[in-house]
This record gives C-alpha cells, sequence and structure tokens, in this order.
C-alpha cells in the first residue's frame, strides 16, 4: 500500500500539479489538506487545459477518488465553478469528489476583511485576497467559525450567522470603508450553494481510514510551498496552514506515520509572489527573461512572480523539515540559452558566511547569497527524454544540486507535458 505526500520545496509554484497528475495514476485516491482556493495547478485532459485552484488534481481521473479535506477552507462559488467547467468540458465529477463535513467555510466578509487589511500598507503581507487567512482566523478562535457539515441544517446555519454577520459588521466598521452584510441573505445564499455540494460532502476522515484498512493507495496533494509554512516558513509572509507533510495528520485526520514516500518538488530556479524576502531575486532583465520564458504568472491570481537563482540553503532546509525521500526538478528548460548559471550554496550574513536558513523573515532580507557559478548551456531541452539527451553542462547542473541539498533527484521536468520528463537512475 503506497501512501505518498507530493510537497513543495520553495514559495509555492514548483509545478506540483504536474507530478501529482502523473502519480494518481498509481494511486486510488488524492487528498488535499490544506489552503484553499489559492492553490494554482494546471492539469492537462486530452487535449485540453484546466486551471484549478481548490480541486484536487486527481479529480481529471473518475477512477480515482479526489478529497477535499477537513483541513482545507472552502469557498462554495469556486467549488462549484470549477466543477462546472469540469462537466462543460466533458469530465464525469460526481462522488469521486469528495468534501469534509469539518472543512472551513469562507464567507464574503472574510474577503472584505481580507481587502482592508491587504489595502493597508503596514499590514499587507501579499495574500490571494480569497479570505483564507481570515478564514482560518475564524477556525482557530472557534466563536465564528462555520464548517461545511453546518450547510446542510439550514435552523442551525441561521442561528449561527444570526450571532455571526452583526459582529463581523462591526469589525469590518472598525477597519474602514467595508460592506456591511446581511444574515438571513448570507443564508439563503449559502443554502442554495449546500443543494449543490450536498452529494460531495461526507467524513472524509472515516473514508479515508477505512480506503487504507482495505489496503488502498493514497496521494495527499499539499498546497503553497514549504518555505510559505505557518510555522516553518517565512513568517509574516507566509500562507495560513501547514503546507509540510506535517499538516497531513491535523489536515485529514490520516496519521503521517502511515506515509511510506515523501516527494519534494523545486524549480530549477526560484520564484516568490507576494512580498518577503528573497535572497536570491534577480531584479533586473535576466529575472524578467525568466518570468516570461517560464511563463512566471499566478494561476490564481495572474499576478507576475518574482524570479531568481536556485537557493540551495533554502530547499536544503524545506527538504530536511518535509524529511523528502526525493526531490523532482522542474522547469530546467526554462534555463537553456544562458551562458552561466548560479546555485546559492550559502548566505553572507553581516559579513559572517553561513550555511543555514534563518529562522525569521527580517534576518533572511539581511542576507546575501554566495553562489556556485556553473557552464550554462544552449541546447533545447523540451524534446530530451532520456539522461543522456540532457547536455552536459545541464546535467552537472543537476548533480550539483542533489550533491549540495543531499537528497536524490529522481525526476526532471523539461515542459509542461507528461512526456517532458526525465526519469533519473537512483
Amino acid at each position: 500500500m503506497a501512501v505518498t505526500n507530493v510537497v513543495g520545496l520553495q514559495w509555492g509554484d514548483e509545478a506540483k500539479g504536474k507530478i501529482t497528475d502523473i502519480l494518481s495514476d498509481q494511486h486510488d485516491c488524492v487528498v488535499r489538506y490544506n489552503g484553499g482556493a489559492n492553490a494554482g495547478h494546471t492539469v492537462v485532459w486530452g487535449d485540453r487545459k484546466f486551471a484549478l485552484s481548490l480541486l484536487p488534481t486527481g479529480v481529471l481521473k473518475p477512477q480515482v477518488t479526489s478529497v477535499i479535506g477537513n483541513g482545507v477552507v472552502v469557498y462554495p462559488p469556486r467549488f462549484i465553478e470549477e466543477v462546472t467547467k469540469l462537466r462543460d468540458g466533458g469530465l464525469d465529477v460526481g462522488t469521486n469528489l469528495l468534501v469534509s463535513d469539518k472543512a472551513h467555510v469562507i464567507l464574503p466578509y472574510h474577503m472584505e476583511e481580507e481587502r482592508l487589511l491587504e489595502a493597508d500598507s503596514e499590514s499587507q503581507i501579499g495574500t490571494t485576497g480569497r479570505g483564507i487567512g481570515p478564514c482560518y482566523q475564524d477556525k482557530v478562535s472557534r466563536r465564528f467559525a462555520i464548517r461545511v457539515g453546518d450547510l446542510l441544517d439550514a435552523e442551525h446555519l441561521r442561528e449561527r450567522l444570526r450571532v455571526i454577520v452583526p459582529y463581523k459588521n462591526k469589525l469590518l466598521a472598525a477597519l474602514g470603508d467595508a460592506k456591511s452584510f446581511d444574515a438571513e441573505s448570507l443564508v439563503e445564499e449559502y443554502l442554495g450553494y449546500a443543494e449543490f455540494l450536498k452529494p460531495h460532502i461526507t467524513d472524509t476522515t472515516r473514508l479515508l481510514h477505512d480506503r487504507i484498512a482495505a489496503g488502498k493507495s493514497i496521494l495527499f496533494e499539499a498546497a503553497q510551498g514549504s518555505l510559505l509554512d505557518v510555522d516553518h516558513g517565512t513568517f509574516p509572509y507566509v500562507t495560513s496552514s501547514s503546507s509540510l507533510p506535517s499538516g497531513i495528520w491535523p489536515g485529514s485526520g490520516i496519521s503521517a506515520r502511515r506515509l511510506t514516500r515523501i516527494i519534494g518538488v523545486a524549480k530549477a530556479y526560484t520564484s516568490r509572489v507576494g512580498r518577503g524576502p528573497f535572497p536570491t531575486e534577480l531584479d533586473n532583465d535576466l529575472g524578467e527573461r525568466i518570468r516570461k520564458v517560464g511563463r512566471e504568472y499566478g494561476t490564481v491570481t495572474g499576478r507576475p512572480r518574482r524570479c531568481g537563482w536556485f537557493d540551495a540553503v533554502a530547499v536544503k532546509y524545506t527538504a530536511t523539515l518535509a524529511d523528502v525521500d526525493e526531490i523532482t526538478l522542474m522547469l530546467l528548460d526554462v534555463l537553456s540559452g544562458l551562458d552561466e548559471v548560479n546555485i546559492a550554496t550559502s548566505y553572507l550574513l553581516d559579513g559572517k558566511r553561513i550555511d543555514h536558513f534563518p529562522s525569521d523573515a527580517a534576518t533572511l532580507a539581511r542576507c546575501m547569497p554566495v553562489y556556485d557559478t556553473m557552464p550554462g548551456w544552449s541546447e533545447d531541452l523540451t524534446t530530451a527524454r532520456t539522461p543522456g539527451d540532457l547536455p552536459a553542462a545541464a546535467r552537472a547542473y543537476v548533480d550539483r544540486i542533489a550533491a549540495v541539498i543531499g537528497k536524490p533527484i529522481s525526476i526532471v521536468s523539461v515542459g509542461p507535458d507528461r512526456d517532458q520528463t526525465i526519469h533519473l537512475k537512483s
């Protein structure tokens, strides 16, 4: 029985969707356990591409059970929108897609609160504006949270929102020029969504335990990247959930001891969206070139991503935190045509050389990268299919990254399509 986790090792957007899509053929269930509609995955089905931000990647395969676990926060209109697009595209999305009755629900006042906070330059983090952080705040505070299961009980939902909405209106008014919300209108709106969601809602924790007991294989799909983990990332410029394998246990109810394989995903360079320190950032023409060639624009927001050299200090840190068995290196083809390529192998912090990743963002902001500079390559890699197809300089670059991180690289991706994948011998 395989219980696998695919986890990003940078600041998200590592092309985890491609690896999850490939591995979903080998698993009976694919499970999202953290985040919300801020996890942009572009997946291919036949000759069509679908951009998913909430649904698990496995939903494109009817034989796979796709699960949104209790650790995810759900915005029902986005769930309905993504399911509808898949059905309109010819995919049979039915009860092979399940949502935890314990997952928490994003409501419009969450997005309004986030809008007001992000408008303040002093408190701005650079979020996607989807209301995810405020929803997690309500989950932790307990008093004002709504769970997916609550949508199935009209009177209970009405009773809860009659208490919550007046408080939220006062909070929003204190934050600035805010919208005001009506409890009864929200009740009616969300009861409408509940009719669409009802066939998909279940106790996913019990379901997953039953599947494991029956010997079924499970693939856990992390959202965002490990450097955005709320506990171990570049706080406060992080997401609101645990994007490491450690998030599986609370986010699904399945013990992390069940994991048999952890696959870390990293780009051959580094990108970041939003604010926060970024030691290897290339805020110049070269960074713009990488952005354009790599199509580095957010799947969820469309925002241009900040781009820079591969940061082996950061990835070694997250590979250790995630305890990965192997690494898949994505988008190597984007670096073709460069005379030289750089790998940050240590930092200079206030003039002193360090080889560890600092524990806080303020210290990281003072770090300057120390690079290993290697020859680049001119060859187009998008047609490479075997290790022997890689130019010597490209293979040397891959091997150097593996050596610095101390983990084997099992896959190199040279394009978005499934066949643009090179399996390396361990």
